[in-house]
């Protein structure tokens, strides 16, 4: 065919031998692709396809395969084993041979274009691809130019249809291999890729772009024109797709190859398009360079006039709108809205403010009116089009302000932007209402991608605009909207208890529907004025209606109404608190500015009325007719997130940044504010949700749940900050809960992890006492009686009988428990107390270890409180504390491992093994977190002298025991993530920051940590396999800087020894030499794993100079072809002298050894991995 050369391979043609063996490896493959789709022994035929992938140069087999053989899978393997061969032995194939390979997938892709076979053609075209990418950086510009020439002959379609499709498709694929998140593994750095990317954004990408475009303006007039399907539709819509694939590709450059960056001159440029949405939205960037071929040439114009006609055409045909070509065309439109940067001009935003509006006078058609196109889609029409103009609304609010996005339609319609999203949204809501509960429809799609293009528009302002950027029409709008989202959800509330359905809407949680009610705040707050009276009104009018009600009719349709209300006012009134004090929503901030006395505040009005109503619920009567453990989450989940922004916050946390909202954030205190202050209703309210937090803790049992964010969200968020602890110490509803925790066994029904956490608050909470003194003191009346407890039990002469007591075994439950609670909370304020605390129950703790020591889960629990205690004392004790703390834990270690508590029976059944596996991993992980607290004493001290003076050393403390836990830790047992990144990251410290007592392990300790190093190196966790490379090159710099100086350093381990048969063993250090370059050479792993393996590979080879030599003359001596033969000789050498390696261990060093290693790997892995 013209402009393809004829396809072969290297080398000459086969003669009869070659023949019959080519005929012989063919019927093989065939026989096994078959037997694969038979389930005839699948396991043997998949390893004959593999053995011919691993054969050394089975090119000329592969491509008789592809050429003659009957079997689409058979061809499909042999196009596989060309890529893996040609990638693995690239180092050694000659540029003919090279060349060659390349020139036969493409040439045979393009004789075989009008096969019906696509799947084949499809790899063969991938991988040309992958060789072509390969090869990138060393072929000239000539020669990819010379290469390019006769693709673009195919795509213009010069040699037919077919073939312009298949050049379509190489081009694709090529695109695909170049993109970092789409490319091949070829077991080269990432800066390869790299350079191979930039390249071709630079040079090639934009030429490829024109490509597709006059391909697809090649085809399309006969489309447009024809009355039935013509084959030019195939060509197009691969070029659409491909210049969709380009649009999509991540633009890091522009012509001046400078990165990238919003043009703030565009359209009212959008700098805040991080935000989490449920849609995908990624923004075009591609820089002024491309502004000839996007903007400027009427390209868009031609699109969207492209999709219309066709639009037009097919009408009547209902199927048409989910066609490959339209749903390409779409696609491609929509990514166009998403265009931005500085392939803009800098003009104010007119040139990107036309670009939209040209988009969006075609997009109009797919989405207005929103009333007869929901009517269409109802009567059988295809939501797809509807749903990608949703997607375009996004689209063009992620890269337009407000202002903007609204003004783009009125040139077009009598109204704005906005005010066709909100009658579309609006016509959505109704369509869901009016299909609810039915599984979800299109309607829900809708929806989830709507609400992220207000939240697009609206995020900025609720942070720092307010409504003062919304237009008018949009307030009104926004208003509308929110009044038919809340009536939605009370419908969709009251429709899940009076329909016949699955109950999901009662099961959903409120983390669950979070991101929806976000997204409905911002779309209230834009109407503020509206929203919080809206709010109010429907919430008094359940209110009222349940108090009318009561013992006449059901209440329970009222109250998911109200459990709705509750969830919607408070995102509307308050934003989550995690991490950090809220402030006021900007839009509650500056609309509500007027001294509005409290009984007209909207805010103070709105929630009065539902602190009152959740008051009702200390009422037994009420609670037990009303309050239902579902609403009454709604409302402490309520209190959470209310109280944290607007309960007794003290003025300089309101401080506004900005100087101009100074008046309106004093105006904002003057009323809001000081209605919830301390000196006025603060405290009253504090003292209400107090005691509804102790009725949802006593009156509920069982209810984890409501407890969890009684304990979890309430009381964490009170305790937070130390001017309401100040004021909630001295309730009496809060004295009452301590001393109920205290002294009384009702709250021991709790779920042993909320015991903890209420252990925790109270602790926190004591940090609103006037002084050290008397916080410590109230910790010592909160936990006396527990740790008086354990005393008096461990103390007893019949303890092992009495201790067996289900009753006993829960309440030691329940005390640890909250003794880890209150560990945790440790703060310098109360350390004294809890210190005192903890070491009354010392020989307490050891008593009970050795008594249930059968008993799995209390000793993980006895463990925990030792791990949180330790942790947090720790670095303030004193020199004599510290050592009493130190010879406790020794005990401990000892006695944990004396009993063999954690050792198997392999007697075990394996539902029981397994069963026993998992405790003993949380046994040895809360063991491994005891050894890292107690290593941070040497980091983090602040004590007042220096723990040497009671001869205590934490280095000999941790390897001791390391000398107790290793043993029991095993390789299953390292299966476990958690543990192994445990064990990893404490072992990687020692070695790093202790190696000079490594010497000090016994022999059989030493082997163990050194055996568990070595199954981490072959770990699929590259964080883990990183951990352990780091350890080697602690051991391994240590043991050479030691013995540089004439010291010992590793001493015999690093020595060779003969074992118990008399055969010679290698020392440790020539064992991790020898197993670090098996797997840099010939095993898989992460390119990013280089820089850590040659930081551990040159104080090994230093260390082991005579080892390194020899098993470089292996590896020569084995390599048969004198060129790779010289290759490898210089590379070795090169190694370990290339860019003036030195033989110390600095930064610069390690430096210069990390290139000298990457450019070995590069030239000798790939025939390496052949032999």
């Amino acid at each position: 065919m013209q402009g393809f050369p004829e396809r072969g391979g290297p080398g000459p043609g086969p003669g009869p031998n070659d023949l019959a063996h080519l005929q012989a490896t063919m019927h093989t493959i065939e026989l096994a692709c078959a037997s694969i789709q038979m389930h005839i022994n699948p396991a043997a035929a998949e390893a004959t396809i593999l053995s011919l992938c691993q054969s050394p140069q089975p090119y000329k087999s592969c491509q008789f395969i592809l050429e003659n053989s009957q079997v689409p899978d058979a061809r499909f393997q042999a196009a596989a084993a060309i890529r893996d061969a040609a990638i693995r032995e690239w180092g050694f194939l000659t540029a003919d041979d090279r060349r060659s390979l390349l020139s036969f997938c493409l040439s045979f892709v393009m004789q075989h274009a009008s096969s019906n076979e696509g799947f084949v053609l499809a790899k063969v075209s991938s991988v040309a691809a992958q060789l072509m990418k390969r090869g990138w950086l060393d072929t000239t510009a000539v020669e990819k130019e010379a290469f390019f020439n006769q693709v673009n002959q195919a795509v213009l379609g010069i040699h037919g249809l077919d073939v312009q499709f298949t050049g379509v498709n190489f081009l694709e694929s090529l695109v695909s291999e170049f993109s970092p998140s789409t490319s091949s593994a070829m077991g080269l750095p990432r800066e390869f890729h790299e350079q191979c990317r930039r390249s071709l954004e630079i040079d090639y990408l934009k030429m490829f772009y024109c490509w597709a475009r006059d391909a697809a303006l090649s085809v399309t007039n006969r489309i447009v024109e024809s009355k039935s399907e013509v084959p030019e539709v195939k060509v197009c819509n691969a070029a659409l797709r491909l210049m969709l694939q380009i649009l999509n590709w991540d633009f890091h450059l522009n012509n001046n190859s400078v990165k990238t960056s919003i043009n703030v001159f565009s359209a009212g440029a959008r700098l805040d398009i991080d935000s989490s949405k449920r849609s995908e939205c990624t923004l075009v960037q591609p820089g002024p360079a491309w502004r000839d071929v996007l903007i400027s040439s009427g390209h868009i114009g031609w699109l969207v006039n492209l999709y219309a006609a066709l639009r037009q055409k097919f009408s009547r045909e209902g199927y048409w709108l989910d066609c490959p070509i339209a749903v390409s065309a779409r696609k491609l439109i929509v990514q166009f809205c998403s265009l931005t940067g500085t392939i803009f001009l800098s003009d104010n935003g007119q040139m990107h403010e036309h670009h939209l509006l040209q988009l969006l006078s075609g997009i109009i058609e797919w989405i207005d009116p929103p009333e007869a196109v929901a009517k269409a889609i109802g009567c059988g029409k295809s939501e797809s089009e509807m749903l990608d103009g949703c997607r375009a609304l996004l689209s063009i609010a992620n890269v337009t302000t407000p202002f903007v996005f609204d003004r783009l339609l009125m040139s077009i319609r009598p109204f704005g932007t906005l005010t066709l999203l909100s009658t579309l949204m609006c016509e959505v809501v109704k369509v869901l209402m009016s299909t609810y509960p039915e599984e979800e429809t299109w309607s829900w799609e809708a929806r989830d991608i709507l609400l992220d293009t207000w939240t697009a528009l609206l995020v900025p302002l609720d942070s720092t605009g307010g409504n003062a950027m919304l237009p008018p029409e949009g307030i009104n709008a926004a208003g509308n909207l929110f009044a038919l989202i809340v009536e939605s959800e009370l419908k969709a509330a009251s429709s899940a208890l009076t329909d016949d359905v699955d109950g999901d809407y009662l099961q959903s949680s409120i983390s669950a529907m979070d991101e929806r009610l976000s997204s409905y705040a911002l779309i209230a707050r834009a109407a503020i004025h509206v929203a919080i009276p809206l709010l109010t009104k429907l919430f008094s009018e359940r209110f009222a209606r349940l108090n009318q009600g009561r013992g006449i009719i059901d209440p329970t349709e009222t109250l998911e109404e109200v459990y709705s209300l509750l969830l919607i006012a408070g995102h509307v009134l308050a934003d989550e608190g995690e991490g950090e004090t809220p402030l006021v929503p900007y839009a509650i901030q500056t609309y509500f500015t007027d001294n509005m006395g409290a009984d007209e505040h909207p805010v103070i009005v709105l929630s009065s009325s539902i602190i009152g109503f959740a008051e009702q619920s200390l009422d037994p009567k009420m609670r037990a007719s009303v309050f239902s453990p579902r609403l009454l989450e709604a409302v402490i989940w309520f209190f959470a997130r209310w109280s944290c922004t607007y309960l007794m916050n003290p003025e300089e946390v309101r401080e506004t940044q900005s100087q101009d909202h100074q008046l309106q954030s004093q105006q904002l205190r003057k009323g809001l504010h000081s209605f919830f202050r301390e000196h006025n209703q603060g405290k009253l309210v504090l003292d209400i949700i107090v005691r509804v937090s102790v009725t949802t803790l006593l009156s509920y049992p069982g209810e984890k749940d409501l407890q969890a964010l009684t304990c979890y969200q309430l009381l964490h968020a009170l305790v937070r900050e130390k001017h309401i602890c100040v004021h909630l110490v001295s309730l009496d509803s809060w004295r009452n809960l301590a001393n109920a925790f205290a002294n009384e066994k009702s709250l021991f029904l709790l779920d042993l992890a909320h015991q903890r956490s209420l252990a925790q608050t109270l602790v926190h909470s004591a940090s609103g006492l006037i002084n050290s003194e008397a916080s410590n003191q109230y910790i010592r009346d909160l936990m006396g009686h527990m740790a008086t407890y354990l005393r008096e039990l461990s103390s007893k002469n019949d303890l092992k009988s009495v201790a067996q007591q289900p009753d006993i075994i829960l309440l030691v439950s329940c005390v640890l428990e909250r003794l880890r609670g209150v560990a945790t909370a440790s703060e310098p304020r109360t350390q004294k107390a809890i210190y005192e605390l903890g070491f009354s129950v010392m020989n307490p703790i050891l008593v009970l270890l050795e008594v249930y020591k059968h008993e799995s889960a209390v000793v993980y629990l006895l463990l925990k409180f030792v791990v949180a205690w330790v942790n947090g004392q720790i670095s303030y004790l004193e020199a004599h504390e510290t050592a009493i703390v130190v010879d406790f834990c020794m005990r401990l270690l000892q006695l944990y491992s004396s009993h063999n508590i954690g050792k198997i029976s392999v007697s075990l059944s394996s539902s029981l093994l397994s069963e026993a596996k998992t405790e003993k991993y949380k046994d040895l992980r809360a063991l491994l977190q005891l050894l890292s607290s107690l290593c941070s004493k040497d980091m983090v001290d602040f004590s007042s002298d220096s723990i040497e003076t009671q001869g205590t050393n934490i280095s000999q403390v941790v390897y001791f025991g390391l000398h107790i836990v290793t043993p029991l830790i095993s390789l299953d047992l390292l299966k476990y993530p958690k543990l192994c990144h445990d064990y990893f990251a404490l072992l990687s410290h020692l070695l790093e920051v202790y190696p000079e007592t490594v010497a000090q392990l016994n022999s059989e300790a030493f082997v163990h940590v050194l055996g568990t190093l070595d199954f981490g190196l072959h770990h699929q966790d590259a964080e883990i396999i990183d951990m352990c490379l780091r350890s080697l090159k602690a051991l391994a710099s240590y043991h050479y800087k030691e013995t540089a100086s004439g010291k010992t350093g590793l001493g015999l381990h690093a020595a060779g020894h003969k074992d118990s048969g008399g055969n010679l063993q290698e020392g440790i250090l020539s064992q991790f030499l020898r197993s670090l370059l098996q797997l840099l050479l010939f095993e898989d792993y992460s390119p990013d794993l280089v820089g850590s393996a040659a930081d551990a590979l040159l104080p090994l080879i230093l260390c082991e100079q005579g080892l390194y030599q020899r098993l470089g003359n292996e590896l020569i001596e084995r390599q048969a072809n004198p060129t790779l033969r010289s290759r490898l000789v210089n590379a070795l050498q090169s190694l370990i002298s290339a860019n003036q390696l030195s033989s110390t261990l600095d930064r610069i060093n390690y430096q210069r050894f990390r290139k000298n290693l990457n450019n070995f790997l590069i030239e000798v892995r790939g025939f390496l991995r052949t032999m």
